[in-house]
């Protein structure tokens, strides 16, 4: 028996325990808002401790993190050194989304029904603190590394953009890796993803009674007529293509819209939260730039009408760095042999937090435990779930990776 298969019986005769230490993680809430995330901290750092691996608690300040909109953040890093050579670092985050309506499972449960696991976060991203905790376990209990360092840092703002997760540690120089590998899905590796631009646009009109509408000016109104001409721009974003391969053009989505104060009041005032998805070739500045002139080009049309503009995020895309070859050649290499098939080299059209780490240079890829698509997964929607034959194959897949790079 190789080192690899030997990394291979070592996951099997854990699986039990791994599969338990993620129900455990699901247990404890992590909505996002409100983003109250420290309790789970805590709660992963004792249950690794458990296993005796140690995990740095790094706490973001109350004034940092109430200015990220959330409530409090604890980041983990478990750092394991074996000797000279690179450090390569794995990244998962476990705040996710509120549960929402139409589940027919427990979001907390961490229920088990014929071969799936269910639970908010079962698929992103708690799934890979287990992934990458016993990939780790069984590199060290089977090939035994002498060489290099292997980062674990569990995070929990990636819903609001990274910037307290990752980034802060990057801006704080508690993490320097070489290499680094986020939470993803198992049958593809993902080397690039759209940019996302968020802005909160808020109509001004005024406000009057409707038994007498031409005492005011209908804010409604001149909000329909900028999203129309907001939503015209996704015609012309089906003309623009990436050359990444899966990802096609760039969209708008309109996620929320309030105001008004009664029925029988004409609105003076509607706030509307727009989500402007960038293909990694886009300049988000000119991007930016174009939506606020299609919006104020509109409202100079109205009379009456006056409209602000706020950008709330700005996640820029990430894109494939040359160094990232080894990361894209041993998933590949393993996951083919793990899954019996091809694992392709991919972009995506999701955002997340991997961005800030190619924008300091470091060549990352994403790859994790879940099934083909989001689709699959119900992320954000009902009954999230996982298969667990994907989380006990991409255990397999990280491990002997790691075993490849920390040499």
């Amino acid at each position: 028996m190789n080192n690899y298969e030997q990394l291979d019986a070592w996951v099997d005769s854990h699986f039990d325990e791994q599969v338990k230490f993620l129900q455990e993680l699901i247990r404890v809430p992590t909505d996002t808002p409100p983003g109250n995330n420290t309790p789970h901290a805590e709660r992963t750092a004792d249950l690794l401790q458990d296993m005796g691996i140690n995990a740095e608690k790094h706490v973001v300040p109350d004034s940092e993190v109430k200015e990220a909109g959330l409530q409090s953040i604890t980041n983990l890093l478990v750092r394991r050194q074996y000797g000279p050579g690179k450090t390569v670092l794995l990244n998962a985050h476990g705040d996710v989304v509120p549960p929402g309506e139409g589940w027919t499972k427990d979001p907390y449960g961490g229920e088990i029904e014929n071969g799936n696991i269910y639970g908010r976060a079962t698929a992103v991203s708690k799934c890979d603190f287990s992934t990458y905790t016993f990939a780790l376990r069984a590199l060290e209990a089977v090939a035994k590394p002498k060489a290099g360092t292997l980062e674990l840092l569990f995070t929990y703002d990636e819903e609001f953009g990274g910037e307290v997760g990752p980034g802060w540690m990057l801006k704080h120089n508690l993490i320097k890796p070489d290499l680094m590998i986020a939470a993803g899905f198992s049958y593809q590796v993902i080397t690039a993803h759209n940019g996302c631009l968020q802005m909160e646009v808020t109509v001004h009109g005024k406000m009057a009674h409707a038994a007498i509408p031409d005492s005011g000016v209908d804010a409604l109104q001149a909000a329909v007529k900028i999203l129309n001409a907001l939503y015209a721009q996704n015609t012309l974003y089906k003309q623009v293509t990436s050359k990444v391969e899966g990802i096609t053009h760039p969209y708008l989505n309109v996620g929320t819209i309030e105001g008004g104060t009664n029925t029988n009041v004409i609105p003076g005032r509607v706030t509307f939260k727009l989500d402007r998805r960038m293909i990694p070739e886009e300049n988000p500045a000119e991007v930016e730039a174009t939506l606020r002139k299609v919006i104020s080009d509109t409202a100079a049309d109205l009379p009456g009408i006056s409209v602000d503009v706020k950008r709330i995020l700005l996640a820029n895309s990430m894109r494939p760095l040359p160094g990232n070859t080894p990361l894209v050649e041993a998933i590949q290499k393993h996951g083919g042999t793990v899954f019996g098939e091809a694992i392709p080299a991919l972009g995506t059209p999701l955002y997340t937090d991997v961005r800030l780490f190619s924008e300091a240079g470091i060549p990352g890829v994403i790859y994790g435990a879940g099934p083909r698509t989001v689709l699959e997964s119900h992320a954000k929607r009902a009954d999230e779930r996982l298969n667990l034959e994907d989380l006990r194959k991409a255990t397999k897949v990280i491990a002997r990776s790691l075993a490849d790079l920390l040499v």
